[in-house]
Order: structure tokens, then sequence, then C-alpha cells
């Protein structure tokens, strides 16, 4: 039984919470596990690991890029790496993270629940991605090397007589496993979300994150195993003699285009609606206000989640069997939406008590450099200008300065949230280090390859002819990539340094939504009390009973009256 609270009393009036010890300790309960806490850290240290292995692989190719004629790599090492580097920090790092570790740890918590709803198959979530991971990244140590067309694996090039070797097929095995991962976390996130509400919670009282990741999880349902068909039918082009992607038996190539980019427009903002929630999140906490325009927020997510099931193929523009004026218009509606996203995030931190905290630095960081990112990406909708761009270092500079927002926002989220899971404070003055390393170095990094685009200079190139201004440009944008390496050390040196240092309390950032109401970390089942929900702000409401929402009179009543089970 867990209680509700009415009104705000001293710690010392309550009763004692009862001492819990649920199963194996140590390493046997980080195996064995159901509970989603720990999952979800699991998720999250591994999700870092990933986006540490990801790196080095761009510092490597950017290593090479420094020069001309750069023989830091060989030409097949070179395709390995950025075929692997791009393939890591989508596939392992930056979905698994946000749909896979916070969402996990915070999701339940947000809306009063003990668990997710089928906390074995949550379970199996994890391991499934983990094996993926594993099974991807050991292609490497198999003879031919690990897959090298790239993460996108366009047919041909992707069948057994243009990449022959195991290493292609661990790449397949692996994003199978990760992609059935992302499936059974999906189906748990809503029946968690919908089934698992703790009294009160209604739809419009669900915080911005859990409305975002609901989102994400109904698109993961739509787009995985759209993506999990075609790489089975890969697979059975490479080894069972079919030829559903070859011209030579009667397939079509740009099949695969279709399929994966179905697949792969949702992906991306599978990727970035969890990240939108964190930065609105934080935010609206640390400009001590609420959420700016709260349904506005939820309808502009949903609106993103339906169009981005019909632009994909503003991808094979230059393939010339689309219809470039539906997905054109397609592609700029979308930015409807988005835009609306972005000025409701001026309008939380307007005329607010602005704390700059590292996680609202890094939050707001995210906010310029996906500006960004989503301006340049309203050039490539346009058919022309994407015929001119397209396989320009223009489009890399486009994604990676999506990508690198995304990496801010999940750097403001473990700021912000690692104090709920782990109980410390991650070190202030560190963090905002950090933060001036990451967010520079994301700009000197992305801002010359859109001019390196712009001048002609092809993506997937191992070596180049030496253009002075080609050769100026990747040296500054090199540079970029050492000043983030060096962040990402930062944050390494930040948790080791910190590591049980600076106890954080239940709620160090006077934070507004229901996970800040219990213990810093929580108990096995999340919760001993409850505040009354009144708002999408029930922490602060309890904490501030000056300013509560004033309730919708039945359901607050109900709400007032039924216990938690």
């Amino acid at each position: 039984m867990v209680d509700i609270l009415e009104h705000p009393v001293s710690a010392h009036d309550l009763p004692e919470p009862p001492h819990e010890h649920h199963g194996p300790t140590g390493i046997l309960k980080w195996i064995t596990t159901t509970d989603h806490k720990v999952i979800g850290l699991s998720y999250t240290v591994t999700a870092v690991i990933m986006m540490v292995i990801g790196g080095a692989f761009a510092e490597i190719i950017r290593a090479q890029l420094a020069s001309p004629n750069g023989t830091l790599v060989s030409l097949a090492q070179y395709n390995e790496l950025f075929t692997m580097h791009g393939s890591v920090m989508i596939y392992l790092f930056a979905g698994p993270f946000a749909f896979g570790a916070l969402a996990n740890i915070i999701v339940p918590i947000q809306i009063g629940a003990p668990d997710m709803a089928y906390p074995r198959l949550n379970a199996l979530s994890y391991w499934l991605y983990l094996t993926g991971a594993i099974t991807m990244l050991s292609g490497f140590f198999t003879a031919g090397g690990a897959a090298n067309f790239g993460w996108v694996a366009y047919a041909p090039l992707s069948n057994s007589l243009n990449t022959p070797g195991a290493g292609a097929d661990l790449w397949i095995g692996g994003l199978l496993l990760t992609g059935f991962s992302a499936i059974f976390t999906g189906v748990n996130l809503v029946a968690t979300i919908f089934y698992l509400r703790a009294p009160g919670m209604t739809m419009f009282r669900m915080p911005i994150f859990t409305w975002n990741m609901l989102v994400t999880a109904i698109l993961i349902l739509l787009a995985f195993p759209v993506l999990t068909a075609g790489l089975i039918m890969l697979y059975a082009d490479r080894h069972f003699g079919t030829h559903i992607f070859s011209v030579a038996g009667g397939g079509v190539p740009v099949l695969w285009q279709h399929i994966f980019w179905f697949w792969g427009h949702p992906e991306v903002y599978i990727l970035a609606l969890p990240f939108f929630g964190m930065v609105t999140e934080i935010l609206a906490v640390f400009s001590r206000k609420p959420v700016f325009g709260y349904k506005g927020m939820i309808f502009a997510t949903l609106s993103i989640a339906a169009l981005s099931l019909g632009v994909w193929a503003h991808h094979m523009f230059t393939t010339g069997v689309v219809l470039l004026p539906f997905f054109s218009i397609m592609s700029l509606l979308i930015a409807v939406p988005t835009g609306i996203k972005i000025f409701n995030w001026i309008g939380t931190m307007w005329r607010g008590e602005v704390w700059f905290s590292a996680a609202m630095l890094m939050a707001i960081g995210f906010v310029i450099t996906f500006l960004i990112g989503g301006l340049t990406g309203i050039y490539l909708a346009s058919p022309p200008l994407d015929f001119f761009t397209h396989d320009t270092y223009f489009v890399v500079a486009h994604f990676h300065s999506v990508v690198m927002a995304l990496v801010l926002a999940g750097m403001a989220g473990l700021y912000y949230w690692g104090p709920k899971f782990t109980g410390y404070l991650l070190d202030e003055r560190i963090g905002k280090i950090q933060f001036w390393f990451l967010f520079i170095g994301t700009q000197v990094f992305t801002l010359p390859l859109y001019l390196l685009g712009l001048r002609g200079m092809p993506r997937r190139m191992a070596i180049y002819p030496h253009d002075p201004q080609w050769k100026f440009l990747n040296d500054v944008s090199t540079l970029g990539a050492v000043l983030i390496g060096v962040s990402t050390i930062l944050f390494v040196v930040n948790v080791v340094v910190s590591w049980k240092k600076h106890p954080a309390g239940d709620n160090p950032w006077d934070g507004q939504t229901l996970e800040w109401f219990t213990t810093s970390p929580p108990p096995h089942h999340n919760f001993y009390r409850l505040p009354v929900i009144r708002s999408e702000r029930p922490t602060w409401d309890y904490n501030h009973p000056e300013h509560r929402a004033i309730p919708h009179a039945p359901a607050a009543a109900k709400a007032e009256s039924e216990p938690v089970r």
C-alpha cells in the first residue's frame, strides 16, 4: 500500500519506510534483475560505452581526413570505420540510450507505476540489445573485417558478391537482435503508460517526457517491423539464392531504399522525440516555470509522428523513382510542429528565473545546435538543392548537427536525472567545462563540413585532392572532433571524481514531476507515498501549495479518495 498525501508534512511526522531487500545482490542482481531501474542503468552504461566506441571511430576518421592523402588507415579499413561509426551511433547508442535507458528508469516513476508492465520482457529487451551490440562489433574480429557498405547497407553494395564475408552477416544479425529489443521495449512502454498510471494521472497530466516516449513507442511498433522484414530479405538474398534486391534475378535494388527509409525517417524522430522530452522537462525546471504551451507541445509531437511516416522518400530524390513535389511538401510541412516546439522552449525560458546549471546549459546547447541542423534540413527538402548537395559533406554536416544536438540533450538528461537514480550529484564545475568543450567542439566540427559540401567534397572519401580550401576546412573539423573527444573524457572524469561524493537528496532541483517526489534512488517499488495529482506538476503542487493548480473537481475528488495499490 502507498499512502497518498494531501498536504505537505514534516519528514518527522511520516512513518519510517520499511527496509526492503529483494533478491540477490552484487553481480547476480545485475544479471537476473527485472527491476526497471536496474535494467535502465544497464542500458545507460552500455549505451555510454557504445557512444565512446563510436566516438573513437569518428576520431580515427577525422585524423585520416586531416591530410589529403592520409595513411593512418587503409581504404578498406576506412570503409569499415565509417560504416561501424554510423551503425554504433544510430543503432547502438542514440536509440537505446533514449528509449532503453532513461525511459526505462524515468517513465514508470513519472506516472506513479511500481514497475514496467512486463518486467521479464523488459529484461529480455536489454539482453537482446547487449547481444546485438556484441554481435555487430564482433565483425572486426573476422577474417574479412567488419561490415563496410555504409550504415544504410544499400543494395546491391550489400549483396554477397560485393560484400562477402561474415562481417556483413554479423551486422545484419546484430541489427535484427537490437530491432527486436526495440519492438519489445515499445510494447512495454505503451502498456505501462496506458495501464499503470497512478490515480489522478490522466493523459493530459502526464509529463511531456512520458508523452514523447508514448509517441516514440508507437512509432517503434510501426517502423521497426519494416526494417526487420527488410533485413531478413537482405540475408535471404545473401545466402538463400533469392533475388529480391538483385536485377539479375528480376529484383529491384531501389526497393531496399524504400524499405530502409520507411523505417529510417520515422527513426529520425524515434531518436529525436525522447530527447525533445528531456529538454522540455529540464528547461521548465531550471526556468522555474511550467512548460509553455503544454497541450500545444503534445499535439506538435503527435503531428511530427504522423508526418514522419510520409516523408521517407526525400532521401531518394536523386533516384528518379519518387514523386518529388509530394515528398518535398511533406518534408517542409514537418518543420511546422518542430518549429512550434522551439518557440515553446523559448517561451518556457522567457522571463523565468533561469538557473544555468550544467543540465540547463546542455539543454540550451541542444536547442541551438538542433536549430542549425533543422534549418539546413529545409534546404535538403527542396529537390533542386538536394540534387546539388546530396552526396556531399553538406548532408554529413546536417545529420551530424542533429546527432550532436541529441548528444547534448543526452548529457543534459544524465546531469538532470543522474542524481535521481544514483543518489549523488555530478560535479557542476566540471560539467560546465564539459559543456563548453562539447558545444564549441560541435560547432567547430560541423560548420566546416557544410562549407566543404558546398565546395563539392563528396562524402565517403578516405583520400581527396590537395585543394587548399578542402585541407583547411578538414583541419578545422578535425580540431572540433578533438574538442568533442576532450568533453567525453571530462564526463568520464566527472563520473569518477563525483562518485558517492555529493549526496543529492530527494529533489535537488526543486523538480516538478512525480519522479522527484520519491527518494533518491527510489525504493524497489518506486514509492512509499504519493501526492494527490491535480496537474502535470504534482510534486511542485505538493511542495508549493501557494501556487498549486486548481483541481478539476470530479477527477481530483476521485484521486484524493483512492489508495494506490
